[in-house]
């Protein structure tokens, strides 16, 4: 049993509550480890506030959330009168409605740029590996938690979009009817469906979610965050002061959340005035055909998903069965190239020429609606592996090769691009384009343990390169 901490009878009221609260539960420890004596970089830029900024929109939508429930009916023959009763009737139910749906596009928005954030600075590469596994598990449950979420007000893209994307797991060889059946929850999307969706929606995924942004905190904190220019200030050859501090950082509390507080500020003043003027945003944040009750005698003339899915729905869609030719031409060249470069034993070399003849025997068997499931499906789950694939000998995109700013900007560009076909109607320069942006977005990580030794880097230094200002 732990000793109790003992205070003088004098002591003000607070703090004897504080030391009461303490010896029962770790307060004053939490607020030292993870603020006051959390050390951080001190050259730490605007970047670096994505985080806090996700951590914000998460606690906005789970508020919004809630009471959104309170009126929310999950029936497929209430569900959008009931939307519609919270936008006209409930006081101030429109605000609400309008937080939570552009709270959902501001999550995609700092989680996006939070990624992009660890990709320019090599935040996934040791010794934080776990720490981008996290966040890459984060982004896929709150896809998941957005695709469920978007059934929920029983509009036309609402249902036709679901109808799209669950047809899609019918695709997978074998069990994909049964595994469709059984996310509808019948044989077309309604009640059944309706219902799943709303309990993992409001339930489950955001159970898993506030889980894995537990334990990714706790994992950034564990290693120490990463900085713009790669250098570890916690390893065991930095420079400390006399109690052990790292000369090169800074507590986080006050420094880095007054930094946080002015990036929350501004934030705010951006969303309020979306949420106010502008809370469909043109169409992108909430769908016009979305203010239409679902009908399934009526397909709307254009479907597509909300435009944090487009680049991904883009992939999918790139893939026909001319782009079949293509992947199986990519896989016998990497196969023959492995083969010819690599210092491989000749069985194990006539087990890679066989298994890449094999899928290219199988990729042509199996239909290509359900190879762009795995394309798309890959998409994200290539994202995994990065820390393994940058075989670079620095991290930050500072020390790096100046060509490589340049080829990290093409690949922002071409996920843009991505993105904006998404959310346009099929047609064959569209089709051409989305197939050779796919083609780049898997080359970017695929060939990365190649490109990413290229050149010669320049010289990192051994402390943190900071300006006061």
């Amino acid at each position: 049993m732990a000793q109790f901490k003992e205070i003088s009878p004098n002591a003000p009221a607070g703090e004897k509550l504080l030391n009461w609260v303490d010896n029962r539960f770790p307060a004053s420890k939490l607020y030292k480890d993870h603020l006051s004596e959390y050390y951080a970089s001190k050259n730490l830029n605007f970047w670096y506030v994505f985080g806090a900024l996700s951590l914000l929109v998460l606690v906005i939508q789970i508020v919004t959330g809630i009471f959104l429930v309170m009126h929310y009916k999950p029936d497929a023959a209430l569900a959008f009168a009931s939307v519609e009763y919270i936008m006209r009737d409930v006081p101030w139910g429109w605000l609400i409605r309008y937080m939570h749906s552009t709270g959902a596009s501001a999550f995609f928005i700092v989680v996006y740029l939070h990624m992009f954030r660890g990709l320019i600075y090599g935040s996934y590469r040791k010794p934080r590996e776990l720490v981008w596994i996290f966040g890459c598990a984060i982004f896929l449950c709150l896809m998941a938690e957005a695709f469920m979420g978007y059934l929920l007000p029983w509009g036309q893209m609402s249902y036709w979009g679901a109808q799209v994307i669950v047809n899609l797991f019918s695709a997978i060889p074998f069990i994909g009817p049964d595994l469709a059946l059984l996310i509808r929850g019948d044989f077309v999307v309604g009640d059944a469906t309706l219902n799943r969706f709303f309990s993992f929606h409001v339930i489950a995924v955001p159970l898993v979610l506030l889980g894995l942004v537990v334990a990714h905190i706790i994992a950034l904190h564990e290693v120490g965050s990463n900085n713009p220019d790669g250098v570890e200030i916690k390893a065991p050859g930095a420079p400390k002061d006399a109690q052990g501090h790292p000369l090169d950082g800074i507590p986080f509390h006050p420094y880095y959340t007054v930094h946080d507080i002015l990036s929350v500020s501004v934030f705010l003043m951006a969303f309020t005035a979306i949420v106010f003027f502008a809370p469909e945003f043109g169409g992108y944040f909430l769908e016009y055909n979305n203010f239409i009750p679902a009908d399934p005698l009526t397909t709307p003339l254009h479907i597509a998903p909300v435009w944090y899915f487009t680049p991904f729905y883009s992939m999918l869609r790139a893939i026909t069965s001319e782009m079949m030719y293509v992947l199986i031409a990519c896989v016998v060249i990497g196969a023959v190239l492995a083969v010819a470069k690599g210092k491989l034993p000749t069985l194990f070399k006539s087990a890679v020429i066989g298994s890449a003849v094999a899928l290219a025997a199988m990729m042509l068997a199996i239909d290509a609606k359900f190879w762009g499931v795995v394309v798309m499906g890959g998409a994200v789950i290539i994202l995994f592996f990065l820390p393994w694939l940058d075989n670079s000998p620095v991290k930050s995109i500072r020390y790096r090769p100046d060509w490589h700013k340049y080829l990290y900007a093409v690949f922002v560009i071409n996920f843009l691009i991505l993105g904006y076909l998404g959310v346009q109607p099929p047609s064959p320069i569209g089709e051409r384009v989305s197939q050779v942006g796919s083609l780049f977005y898997f080359g970017f990580f695929l060939l990365m343990p190649w490109w990413s030794k290229l050149g010669t880097p320049k010289q990192v230094p051994d402390r943190v390169v900071f300006t006061p200002h």
